[in-house]
């Protein structure tokens, strides 16, 4: 019997994938749960599993090309006999120009990603009476000889992660996913067992005058999303923000670990408890009112595009917690790692380029969600105090862009005013 293996789709917004690598070469044999493929999706490159045993017959789509969701990448025979008839077969499939509804090719692919899919999904770690586990874990249960269908998963829609095999020996995961399973769910900030780090990004390739530079998977979803937010009705407000007292508390915790950034996403998400409105998102007919508060940060990435890590919950989480776990997702993002969950779940954006030297500028607003906040830097500037006189105080300019459908000006005046308070009078709650 010859398998087809499909294109999946890794993401909602997902109509083509680039091979990145192929893991397996043509007439190898390939295990049932194996990763065979790397696929670059919109935002990260994710490990395909097969869904069959056999033999990699005939790569249809090579490394380095593009293939719609949904259309043929290759072909599995289950014995060394039908490796020719899948060669065959493989000259004479074309690619379908249309991509299937991402649910269609989810159930009908002969591989799936390991960390996504559409279909029902059980807490034990099991799919369809298949073992549904990251491939880190599948290595190291091997390793550690470690039975996988005694375990339940705490990863992703209840997939076993790495952290899971390590619990069942009875050893301490070196990350912090093991805290996360009696608590809001939160994004593990480092691996759990070591890894080698990301290979360096190429060099630039030079630009010639007057070419035209074919767009990356990731930047193409950047033009899809802003093509869907101009069709929002936005309004900015901004304000002016103190930051004495908030650099003042950065210099004495910086040493711990603390960034600026998980300092100012953990402001905003306290402030976002007292207005849930700027929170929530329109949806048709009403407004949703997400169950968390997860802040999405703004990152570039190094080779064009932009991504936006969440820190779920960031409300619920302490500040030198959620500045290890803003550290590990950068570091994901740059090596295209980042799951689905971690930067398709943000309730908030915010997005700083006052670490540029930007004084102010104005964000352009997420699909799915009503609010984003885009913060200026901090510098010294000419005041008169309250006593009538004039002094230094270092100040930045943030603007935030609402969806004007369901948020109105007070709103986000009222939401800046309290952030400007915390930030100004009161920065050491950040700490509790």
């Amino acid at each position: 019997m010859i398998n087809e293996v499909f294109m999946p789709a890794l993401s909602s917004t997902m109509t083509e994938g680039k091979i990145v690598s192929w893991q397996k070469s043509t007439g190898d044999w390939v295990e049932k749960g194996e990763t065979v493929v790397v696929v670059e999706s919109d935002k990260a490159d994710m490990d395909v599993e097969s869904f069959f045993s056999g033999y990699l017959a005939n790569i249809i789509v090579e490394a380095g090309d593009v293939a719609a969701v949904g259309s043929t990448i290759a072909l599995l025979a289950e014995t060394e006999a039908e490796i020719e008839t899948a060669k065959q077969q493989g000259g004479a499939t074309t690619k379908q120009e249309t991509a299937p509804a991402a649910s269609t090719a989810a159930t009908a692919v002969a591989t799936v990603p390991s960390s996504i899919t559409t279909e029902t999904k059980e807490n034990n770690g099991r799919r369809n009476g298949r073992i549904i586990a990251s491939p880190r874990a599948r290595k190291l249960a091997k390793k550690l000889k470690v039975d996988l269908s005694t375990l339940k998963g705490t990863g992703p829609h209840g997939r076993i992660v790495a952290e899971d095999v390590e619990m069942a020996t009875g050893s301490t995961p070196t990350s912090v996913a093991a805290s996360a399973k009696t608590a809001t769910p939160v994004i593990p900030t480092q691996p759990s067992i070591p890894t080698a780090p990301p290979p360096p990004s190429a060099p630039p390739t030079p630009i010639t005058p007057g070419q035209v530079v074919k767009m990356n998977t990731l930047q193409n979803a950047v033009v899809r999303n802003m093509m869907v937010s101009l069709s929002v009705p936005t309004f900015h407000v901004g304000y002016t923000i103190a930051t004495d007292n908030l650099d003042g508390l950065y210099k004495q915790i910086k040493s711990k670990g603390v960034t600026m950034t998980a300092m100012l996403a953990k402001a905003i998400a306290m402030t976002l408890q007292q207005h849930p409105l700027l929170n929530a998102a329109y949806v048709e007919g009403g407004i949703q009112y997400p169950s968390g508060i997860n802040i999405a940060v703004a990152v570039a990435m190094p080779d064009g595009g932009l991504i936006t890590p969440v820190l779920q919950n960031a409300d619920k989480m302490d500040i030198y917690s959620l500045s290890r776990t803003w550290k590990g997702l950068v570091e994901k993002a740059r090596a295209k790692q980042l799951q689905p969950d971690e930067y398709s779940t943000g309730t908030f954006t915010l997005s700083n380029l006052g670490m540029f030297g930007v004084n102010q500028f104005d964000a352009i607003l997420p699909p799915g969600q009503g609010s984003i906040l885009a913060i200026g830097a901090s510098q010294p500037q000419v005041v008169a105090t309250a006593d009538g006189m004039i002094g230094v105080k270092r100040q930045m300019q943030v603007n935030i862009t609402c969806d004007h459908r369901i948020i109105y000006g007070a709103d986000a005046a009222a939401f800046l005013q309290d952030l400007a308070k915390l930030i100004e009078t009161n920065p050491q709650s950040l700490t509790m």
